[in-house]
């Protein structure tokens, strides 16, 4: 193992743990070996590595691995925080998903986790004025992982989106920290207005699949918002809503909806 490598994860122990899992996997799994050493044990960091696969995963004939490399190793230089965030939602699936076993799933198998990391280059790209750049890397998300995330959209650390098929989240979306949301997610508009008009996501909350949330509408700490429901209004702090249009149904069971994963609404 190379020495800065050693030198990184020994106070990293997000990556020590992925290098040491990736090492484990080669030893049970020798034909996955050249993956698990080209995405991870290749690299001194977890940011290189991420800056890896993301070149990987979203490089087509319009622009190349070389590119998009370059661009995110520019990105995880100049924004430490990407990379603190990242740490933050390998943490938040690993502890949150029961199919997820090992910190270096995310990184290399599930879709949630890797297409909400190439959203946050493109939220760099576009805060940097860099916006057509950053139209590319949402629509090579869109197209690579079935999930559109505008680069505009603000989404705070910790996120679990899991299975995240069809997740759709707009333009002037804010999501906080410590957030959970299933596949087929909306957090959209009500129409064709311009400005501020898509949903504000507070702390810790738990949106179940196939919910839709419309408009500039807040939707308080720790709530649950239940499968399938579609939200038109303000949800309270602490409180379950459900149903089309959806309504109150009760407190949020829990104190950490979105840590829990408990969607069972009790009668």
């Amino acid at each position: 193992m190379p020495e800065t490598k050693l030198r990184l994860s020994t106070v990293d122990p997000v990556w020590r743990r992925i290098c040491e899992e990736a090492e484990e996997a080669s030893r049970e799994e020798p034909l996955i070996g050249g993956l698990l050493h080209a995405s991870l044990l290749h690299h001194g960091s977890f940011e290189r590595a991420l800056a890896y696969r993301f070149s990987q995963k979203l490089a087509s004939r319009e622009i190349s691995e070389q590119i998009l490399r370059e661009l995110a190793d520019e990105a995880y230089v100049q924004d430490p925080e990407l990379g603190q965030s990242a740490r933050a939602d390998v943490t938040a699936v690993f502890e949150r998903d029961p199919a997820c076993h090992r910190y270096l799933q995310p990184v290399l198998f599930f879709k949630g986790y890797q297409a909400l990391q190439a959203y946050r280059i493109g939220h760099w790209l576009w805060r940097e004025s860099r916006r057509d750049l950053a139209y590319l890397v949402q629509m090579r998300v869109s197209e690579v992982f079935g999930v559109d995330i505008h680069p505009a959209a603000r989404i705070g650390r910790g996120i679990m989106i899991d299975h995240a098929h069809s997740i759709v989240i707009g333009e002037t979306a804010v999501v906080g920290d410590n957030v959970s949301m299933l596949h087929s997610v909306t957090l959209g508009g009500t129409g064709k207005q311009d400005g501020d008009r898509h949903p504000k996501i507070e702390d810790g909350v738990l949106i179940g699949a196939g919910a839709k949330v419309l408009g500039a509408i807040t939707i308080g700490h720790c709530s649950r918002i239940a499968a399938g429901s579609v939200v038109l209004q303000d949800v309270p702090p602490c409180t379950t809503v459900a149903g089309v249009p959806a309504k109150i149904i009760g407190a949020a069971g829990c104190p950490q909806p979105a840590a829990s994963m408990d969607q069972i609404i009790a009668k």
